[in-house]
């Protein structure tokens, strides 16, 4: 009979693994309210051991953002094929799997968490609200941006931010529904920009014109319609 041999970590791996086991517990309460021995104790190993690999929960907390800031980034990719509204659904269904598989996590990196003010929780959340707005751009196959357009993307990046986190507190909306009204709301967006600006009335009549009869686009058109009858 042979005896289990606990293998022993690299120092990368074992690194990967605490900041693994610390969002995991960051997704599911406040980062406020994990405290290190927790995540000592959730990894297997003692509380002066992780100050080894880490000089302290900040700098944990911080690792932590940094993985869960690259996979939300992440979620915005999405390939270039097919119409728009469709695409754009997609992107809003894995954003709430996001959301809802971190809810105390995603409050935390967008709001600050116990790293209010802190310098690096900024620019990882800068971060993902740039690779999201590049994203949209290309997939409205726009390189340079004019004004009115770069305002439209921006201010639906942070609608889908703020409707995140108001869902979050009650959960009261259907998500389904949601993620179906967001991508309403970045055509609304777009279509009242287009209404003061020529260039951006040729980009959404050629968007438009790539959408199916059943897409979201033409779904928020209809009820439009419908409201006006």
């Amino acid at each position: 009979m042979t005896t289990g041999v606990r293998r022993r970590m690299g120092v990368e791996e074992r690194r990967q693994q605490l900041i693994g086991v610390a969002l995991d517990l960051f997704s599911r309460r406040s980062p406020d309210d994990v405290s290190i021995d927790e995540i000592a104790a959730a990894a297997g190993i003692s509380r002066p051991l992780v100050y080894h690999y880490f000089p302290g929960k900040q700098s944990l907390y911080e690792a932590a953002l940094t993985r869960a800031s690259d996979d939300l980034a992440e979620r915005f990719v999405e390939p270039q094929d097919g119409p728009l509204g469709a695409r754009l659904l997609r992107v809003m269904r894995r954003f709430f799997d996001f959301v809802d598989e971190h809810g105390p996590g995603f409050s935390a990196l967008m709001r600050g968490g116990p790293a209010v003010g802190s310098t690096k929780t900024n620019a990882l959340v800068d971060g993902v609200r740039q690779a999201a707005y590049l994203e949209i751009l290309a997939h409205l196959r726009v390189e340079e941006p004019p004004a009115r357009l770069e305002l439209v993307v921006r201010s639906w990046i942070s609608l889908a931010e703020s409707t995140a986190l108001i869902w979050l507190d009650g959960r009261r909306i259907p998500r389904g529904e949601l993620e179906a009204q967001l991508v309403h709301d970045f055509a609304a967006l777009a279509a009242v920009s287009a209404a003061h600006d020529a260039e951006m009335a040729g980009l959404l009549r050629r968007v438009f014109a790539e959408e199916p009869a059943e897409s979201p686009f033409t779904d928020l058109v209809g009820r439009l319609v419908s409201l006006a009858s």
